[in-house]
């Protein structure tokens, strides 16, 4: 099984499967190709039928996009319990990550990733301004809080245990941290949204990725 990734720090749609992998406890290589060279893109092209990454190799099939390829992890690996077991729960889970994986695009946008974003380090760059991307951060905010009120009791994630919908958001914390964006500012009067980032963002398999970007850096 091997997993194909986009640059560590530039390719957050990779880190979503990669998180979802992770937590399935299971063995996968990892190829990284410089989506952005030409020597990159011409590997890209020979090995993925949409272009873009991330793509999971396995038993003679390529299954590309991240949702995808999270939805084939938990069908294949029903121990990881990457959904929620309560039916409500998993049933917003599962919007909540669609949410994220196909909206807030000016978040993407204003708040982008590459060589002078990375999501580790000591710089940071100021928050972004604009109505777009405020909506965008308010409605994050909105969405942790309810989901957490609703359904986090006794755990850090956002539905309890972890599942597909914290990998989805994990991008999304890293953004903040690193555009140092104020969520009490964004409606997240009590910190629950604050310490469900931080929880985010201390999560030991994302900082395994985040010393391998730097690692490659």
């Amino acid at each position: 099984m091997e997993l194909i990734i986009g640059p560590r720090l530039y390719s957050t749609w990779s880190l979503r499967p990669w998180l979802v992998l992770k937590r399935c406890q299971v063995d996968f290589a990892v190829r990284e190709i410089d989506i952005y060279s030409p020597v990159g893109q011409a590997e890209l092209e020979q090995v993925s039928p949409s272009r873009l990454v991330p793509l999971l190799k396995v038993e003679g099939e390529t299954i590309w996009d991240s949702m995808a390829i999270s939805v084939w992890c938990a069908e294949r690996f029903p121990e990881a319990r990457l959904w929620p077991a309560d039916p409500h729960a998993r049933w917003l889970a599962r919007s909540a990550a669609c949410e994220m994986h196909g909206g807030f695009m000016a978040l993407r946008t204003e708040c982008g990733m590459g060589p002078d974003h990375t999501m580790v380090g000591p710089d940071r760059s100021p928050p972004p301004s604009g109505a777009a991307v405020t909506r965008d951060i308010r409605r994050i905010v909105a969405l942790w809080r309810e989901m957490r009120g609703r359904f986090g009791a006794g755990d850090p994630w956002l539905f309890g245990e972890w599942s597909v919908a914290d990998a989805f958001f994990t991008p999304a914390a890293t953004r903040f941290r690193h555009y140092q964006i104020d969520l009490a500012a964004h409606g997240d009067e009590d910190g629950t949204a604050a310490t469900y980032r931080d929880a985010l963002l201390s999560q030991p398999d994302l900082l395994e990725w985040s010393a391998e970007a730097l690692a490659a850096r």
